[in-house]
């Protein structure tokens, strides 16, 4: 009987045991710290940016900087197998680049913190670069953490990973996230100021990296070791064979289909939230507003829902779980194009982020746990990160230019938020087309699960 069987035949509320395993909460903490370089160059900036009167399609340009969040793979295989000096030694192959990555991190924030738009706009674009890379690359071996935390028959802790790592994540970007709204909601307070008080933030993390054990049972599949200096073949095995093992495994036109469907899932929820902080602020919410309704209370929300959208896909399926998930996140959307209509309404603000926070939190666990399940354990960094990085690339080089939408819009918040509904009704409809192949690789799954 596989894991899914099995808690389809007990209560609901027994899965929840599965929260009582350590790992699931250490994954939690690396959740948080992967969320949380979005609000440095995400919404942080973007308030930054529009209160220093930048134009809306130059903040959404800003977004270009997350082009390594889509790029993230071309490196991975480098994480994957390139061991770094004394720091594998002392924390092991995924802590050491996280620790060398938090440094970088710190490095660039403190940079920022020097500089003012007016004068230094060009240098804040580049240490912005810097902490996307730098982000994008520390969630490579974050993402190869989570995976190979569980061994491949705990279907159920690997939900429970997925949920716990949307939890951390929206944890770091919204709950702590809030901190810079409300420091600089009043007049101490600069934003420059903001970014020194999240270095502390930073180095907390740093710590916890160093504290927290990593796993010795469930490494990825140690590849052939290459003899000599024959770098072709290093190539091959690094770059390569990833990519040929998952078109491969799955068939091209299956492969392809995946691979689009990844690509167009959250093309719709990147385009509100690139432009969401410059809405809130241009419709007349406060910082503190902000602070309070998209960060704090989304946070908590969001924790809540990942962890019951966990239990309910464990009980449906994953492929059920994103069906339903999107259709959700289309609807939510249009509660934005109303609060555009009616204006700086808290109650309706309200309202908007408790459902969006349910309905983004429900199709991001069902997708992260649907990409973990691709990925072959022998490539698991790479992999990811190549279905990870294509599904990031519409929050990057599409969703830069939703601030020109808005202007070719002339301003007309509320007909933009109902284009973001229609952008996920591609994927929904590739979803439908592929639910049976996806129903069948899903059954595969766990059938391997039960062998192992």
């Amino acid at each position: 009987m596989t894991d899914s069987q099995t808690s389809a035949a007990q209560p609901w509320y027994r899965d929840l045991a599965v929260y009582r395993e350590a790992r699931v909460w250490q994954i939690f903490g690396f959740g948080i710290i992967s969320g949380f370089p979005w609000v440095l160059i995400g919404s942080m900036l973007s308030a930054w940016l529009q209160e220093e009167g930048l134009s809306r399609g130059s903040i959404g340009l800003f977004g270009i900087v997350f082009v390594a969040y889509s790029i993230n793979a071309l490196w991975s295989p480098l994480v994957d197998r390139f061991r770094l000096p004394l720091l594998h030694r002392w924390l092991g192959a995924r802590r050491s680049w996280i620790v060398l990555c938090l440094s970088g991190l710190a490095l660039a924030t403190l940079f920022m913190s020097t500089l003012d738009v007016q004068n230094n706009l060009y240098w804040i674009a580049v240490a912005a670069v810097a902490i996307s890379f730098f982000s994008a690359t520390q969630d490579i071996a974050i993402d190869a953490f989570r995976i190979e935390s569980f061994a491949a028959n705990e279907s159920r802790l690997q939900s429970a990973g997925a949920a716990m790592a949307t939890a951390g994540w929206w944890t770091g970007y919204s709950g702590l996230g809030a901190i810079p709204f409300y420091l600089v909601d009043g007049v101490t307070y600069s934003w420059q100021d903001a970014y020194w008080v999240l270095l502390g933030v930073l180095a907390v993390q740093l710590l916890f990296v160093i504290m927290v054990a990593e796993s010795k049972r469930y490494h990825a599949i140690k590849q052939v070791r290459v003899q000599g200096f024959r770098w072709w073949t290093w190539v091959q095995q690094t770059f390569v064979a990833p990519v040929v093992e998952f078109f491969t495994r799955n068939g091209w036109q299956l492969a392809t289909a995946l691979l689009t469907f990844v690509f167009v899932f959250k093309l719709g929820e990147a385009f509100l939230g690139r432009m969401s902080i410059v809405f809130y602020k241009e419709i007349g919410f406060t910082n503190d507003q902000i602070a309070t309704y998209s960060k704090v209370i989304t946070w908590w929300v969001t924790i809540v829902f990942a962890v019951l959208g966990s239990i309910v896909n464990i009980r449906i399926g994953i492929v059920r779980g994103l069906l339903i998930g999107g259709a959700a996140m289309a609807a939510s959307n249009l509660l934005f194009a109303w609060i555009a209509l009616v204006g700086a309404d808290t109650d309706l603000l309200l309202a908007a982020v408790l459902i969006d926070g349910f309905t983004s939190a429900w199709s991001t666990v069902a997708f992260v746990a649907f990409i973990s399940l691709l990925c072959n354990r022998t490539f698991t960094a790479s992999q990811y990160a190549l279905l990870a990085s294509l599904g990031n690339l519409g929050r990057t080089l599409v969703s830069s230019y939703s601030g020109f939408v808005v202007d070719w819009l002339d301003g007309n918040w509320s007909l933009f938020f109902i284009l973001t509904s229609v952008m996920v009704i591609p994927g929904l409809l590739i979803l439908l087309a592929l639910r049976k192949r996806l129903g069948e690789l899903e059954a595969d799954y766990h059938r391997h699960q039960e062998a192992d």
